[in-house]
């Protein structure tokens, strides 16, 4: 049994992280940790969590801390991070795991060194709809991969419970960053290839203040495939992901849906089939995959290196919005 920690324990831990563990076999919740010692231990109360916090460094040196999952605003994941490496536990970084690529390779550089587990909650690899595209896509049932389409939309206004989420100081973008990174991880997750052109654009508004309120990213990847990305906060939640190859496509409306069934589809010349499937368990499915690489029983699908590449992505869409050109990808340093 694996013990978390989780820094930074909000909205997201709250929705989305508690009932996952509430699913999972092989690890559970053991600590937090908040910004103030009397809302970690009213926290920790309420959901039977025995250790409460009020600092990342306090949490990361408890002796009943296995792992570590930070979930701080973005500004604060470097610093989160490369604490909790040092302290030698494992960390699962909420996604975007950096400000900047540059960011991202400090964490990776950082776990080699000390050769402890680092990954980045794409949580969207552990979806039943994304994985049932990536086996079409990889059997050959759309043929060769011609373009692709991924959209994630969204309302953040004034009473959005982060309330951080359009300051660029603590945010590090708008759309783009916050759910752009998911269209950016599934894209490349499904098609198995690497993003290596951007050119994006955006629009700003009064309430996004200095990030973007919507973007539009165009990709190209190094097999050749093109892909579009469009991100807003400004529309109603949906998610529809295309594959489109010579041979056929595979489509969900709803994509990276957690909360309802998803039907994905696959069309053919003469061909239609679809199957029902459910996401709820990704979150559980995530936790577990990560407490199993923990224990040495399996890799992470979502090393801290994924994370990385994915941040290089969005850091060439913004150099694209600021040039008005198509800007090159980042390689990584590979291990």
């Amino acid at each position: 049994m694996v013990n978390f920690g989780i820094v930074g324990f909000g909205l997201h831990a709250v929705k989305r992280l508690m009932p996952g563990f509430a699913g999972a076999r092989n690890c559970r919740v053991v600590a937090l940790s908040r910004r103030s010692l009397h809302q970690a231990r009213e926290s920790a109360h309420q959901y039977g969590i025995p250790l409460a916090f009020d600092s990342t460094e306090s949490l990361c040196r408890s002796s009943e801390v296995d792992a570590v999952l930070v979930t701080t605003p973005n500004a604060c994941h470097l610093r989160d991070v490369l604490l909790a490496l040092e302290c030698g536990k494992p960390v699962l970084c909420e996604k975007p795991m950096g400000m900047s690529g540059d960011e991202c390779r400090q964490m990776v550089e950082a776990a080699r060194k000390a050769g402890v587990l680092l990954g980045v909650a794409q949580v969207f690899r552990f979806e039943e709809s994304v994985l049932r595209m990536r086996n079409r896509v990889a059997a050959g049932e759309i043929g060769k991969p011609i373009f692709v389409r991924s959209e994630f939309s969204l309302i953040v206004n004034a009473s959005h419970p982060r309330k951080w989420i359009s300051d660029l100081a603590v945010a590090g973008g708008g759309p783009i960053v916050d759910v752009g990174v998911h269209c950016v991880d599934a894209l490349r997750f499904i098609l198995q290839d690497e993003i290596v052109w951007v050119n994006a654009q955006s629009v700003s508004d009064q309430l996004s203040r200095e990030v973007e309120s919507a973007a539009t990213l165009l990709l190209e990847f190094s097999r050749g495939t093109l892909g579009t990305v469009a991100v807003s906060f400004r529309s109603p939640y949906r998610t529809p992901l295309e594959l489109v190859g010579d041979e056929g496509s595979v489509r969900a409306d709803d994509a990276f849906s957690v909360d309802k069934p998803i039907v994905v589809e696959r069309r053919g010349e003469a061909v239609k089939e679809t199957e029902t499937v459910s996401n709820y368990s990704a979150y559980t499915r995530q936790v577990e995959a990560f407490a199993d690489a923990v224990e040495g029983k399996a890799a992470f699908p979502a090393p801290g290196e994924e994370g990385w590449k994915n941040q290089e992505v969005l850091d060439a869409a913004y150099r694209s919005i600021n040039s008005g050109k198509r800007e090159a990808v980042h390689p990584i340093i590979e291990n």
